[in-house]
């Protein structure tokens, strides 16, 4: 078995939209685009393309004589959202090799950069795939070798694709590699390979493939000989109408129908005897039974075991070494899940989202208190509500590829935020936008228990109470008002406290902007004191004020205007008031 090579394991991943799937699928002639929702890859898939497949899709091979040691190759689809993220096994990722696909029009975007980062972190060595040439205007397939059809564009499209091409390496440069036109690259090892091409068009295509193959020739066959030990990681749990499937990836190693795996889990491993092995059929989406596969495959299993087993755990074939496969699977996990005394909570769909997603919080020192995978669940919530009362701040649950099980979506939720995304770095921006809220809205809160900023406009029309105490309707115009609050009029004079305040009837103990209510106030009499007044605002001290105007930015724009008045109001009775 040592000198088996198996087959490179390549992952297509980029920016939504950008074209992976219709890169796969011009590289394996299928038209796995045209059945998917909205043309979006809604979650990974892995195709097996055989070496007799690889040539006849790159005539290139042949022509130059190129021989390939390796039985083909394993491609891996995965959705713009999730990266790769999924894919993990010790030592990095599961990924041999990486096609990065990128619209040349539209260049580098967010995603693109979550890409390169995930592809830096974890050592993969990638090309890219510059897609869609054939949107740039005027262009026109005029010849089957790539290099001889861009020299033969027009002028003009010629400059626009040449000027597409020097900002995309321009931004890539930024990024720290030195990337060149594959045609133009003297050492693969040291230059990152750009190969344009259109799915479309089928434009580059053969080039693409001959890249790949080439650099899995030259570069992988060290890391491609098989091992003695079955080892693959979970890629995920499908239902089928009364049968449940494990489907997997073996990535080393040859696996037998007879044979009995160990499962990684956050407890002691799971323990399962196969009862039907399926391996993918060449390129297709369908299995076929098998009572050996070799890696690297896809495959299907069905467990005998009932206990839960979580995506992206690795997997392994059990020989009663129990021990020896529990540090295996120790040092395999390793500190990936290592959380803090105090933070946030976290969920994800598999082992390896959840590793990014830790990876990318830690990044920005975000300390994260649980991490789990799965749904989100009452347990999760009940653990924010924990949070809640130690530090509002951390009262919140990500959820990345996932989502809240029926019980949870059906309980309460009070103070509590839950954030999912399928994209990680959106899900991180809108904590950060929501985390920034929240911690406004605390020292606003804070702010606002020292004093209140209020604007009342009079209604003389409803005078329920001329006095003792006067009771009498007002539109809080801006801010709010509480009981016990100190007012004044528009003249600067100061009135009583707010004894009570009334709502459609009832007593309530404070009422915010755009509220209609009844006020009384003890020791006023309407006719004789408020008869000429339209306006009343919050008695606020110097003090009070000069906090307010130091924390402008927490207040709204109606709150700031009121402010303003305010101080033109004290402005009569003491210079120095301004804002």
């Amino acid at each position: 078995m040592e000198n088996k090579i198996r087959q490179p394991i390549i992952t297509v991943a980029g920016h939504v939209d950008h074209g992976k799937t219709s890169i796969l699928d011009a590289i394996r002639k299928t038209k796995v685009y045209d059945t998917e929702a909205g043309g979006i890859t809604q979650k990974i898939s892995f195709t097996a393309l055989p070496k007799e497949e690889l040539q006849k899709s790159c005539p290139l091979l042949k022509k130059n004589n190129i021989h390939l040691d390796f039985p083909g190759f394993l491609f891996i689809d995965t959705p713009g959202h999730a990266a790769f993220s999924h894919l993990r096994k010790r030592g990095g990722s599961l990924a041999d090799l990486a096609i990065l696909v990128m619209d040349i029009n539209e260049g580098i975007m967010p995603q693109t950069t979550e890409v390169i980062q995930i592809l830096k972190l974890n050592k993969v060595p990638f090309v890219i795939a510059l897609n869609k040439i054939d949107n740039i205007g005027g262009w026109k397939k005029r010849s089957e070798n790539l290099k001889e059809n861009i020299d033969l564009q027009s002028i003009n499209t010629k400059n626009t694709f040449t000027e597409k091409l020097l900002t995309i390496m321009g931004s890539l440069q930024f990024h720290g590699f030195n990337p060149k036109p594959f045609y133009e690259i003297s050492d693969f090892a040291k230059e990152l390979a750009l190969i344009p091409c259109s799915a479309k068009t089928n434009e580059g295509i053969p080039e693409l493939i001959f890249t790949i193959a080439g650099l899995s020739q030259k570069y992988l066959k060290e890391m491609l000989k098989l091992g003695t030990t079955p080892k693959g990681v979970i890629f995920e749990i499908v239902k089928e109408k009364s049968m449940e499937y494990t489907q997997a990836i073996l990535y080393d190693g040859e696996l037998a129908s007879k044979d009995e795996i160990a499962i990684a889990s956050f407890n002691e491993p799971i323990i399962s005897k196969i009862r039907v092995l399926e391996e993918i059929l060449p390129s297709s989406s369908k299995f076929k039974p098998a009572d050996t596969v070799t890696a690297a495959t896809g495959i299907r299993m069905q467990l005998i075991t009932q206990e839960e087993i979580l995506p992206g755990m690795p997997f392994l074939k059990y020989n009663g070494n129990l021990n020896q496969i529990k540090e295996e699977f120790k040092k395999e996990l390793g500190n990936k899940l290592e959380t803090d005394e105090q933070g946030i909570i976290i969920k994800a769909d598999s082992l390896g989202s959840l590793e990014a997603l830790i990876t990318l919080l830690r990044q920005e020192n975000i300390q994260v208190v649980s991490a789990g995978i799965g749904k989100i669940n009452k347990k999760d919530l009940i653990k924010a509500k924990t949070n809640l009362e130690l530090d509002k701040l951390n009262a919140i649950i990500l959820g990345f590829n996932t989502e809240l099980d029926e019980e949870a979506k059906n309980a309460e939720k009070g103070e509590v935020i839950i954030l999912t995304n399928q994209v990680i770095y959106k899900l991180i921006n809108d904590f950060k936008k929501v985390r920034e809220q929240k911690a406004n809205q605390i020292k606003r809160d804070r702010l606002m228990e020292l004093a209140t900023i209020t604007q009342l406009k009079i209604f003389p029309q409803y005078i329920f109470r001329n006095s003792n105490p006067a009771v009498f309707g007002v539109e809080i115009e801006a801010g709010k008002i509480k009981k016990g609050l100190p007012l004044i009029t528009d003249q600067g004079k100061s009135l009583s406290r707010v004894k009570d305040i009334q709502e459609d009837k009832r007593s309530v103990e404070q009422a915010h902007e755009g509220k209609q209510v009844a006020i009384s106030l003890p020791g006023i009499n309407f006719e004789r004191q408020l008869t000429q007044i339209t306006y009343l605002y919050a008695d606020i001290s110097e003090k009070q004020f000069k906090k307010f105007k130091d924390n402008k930015d927490l207040l709204s724009q109606s709150e700031i205007q009121t402010l303003q008045k305010i101080a033109e109001i004290k402005r009569r009775e003491k210079i120095g008031w301004g804002i």
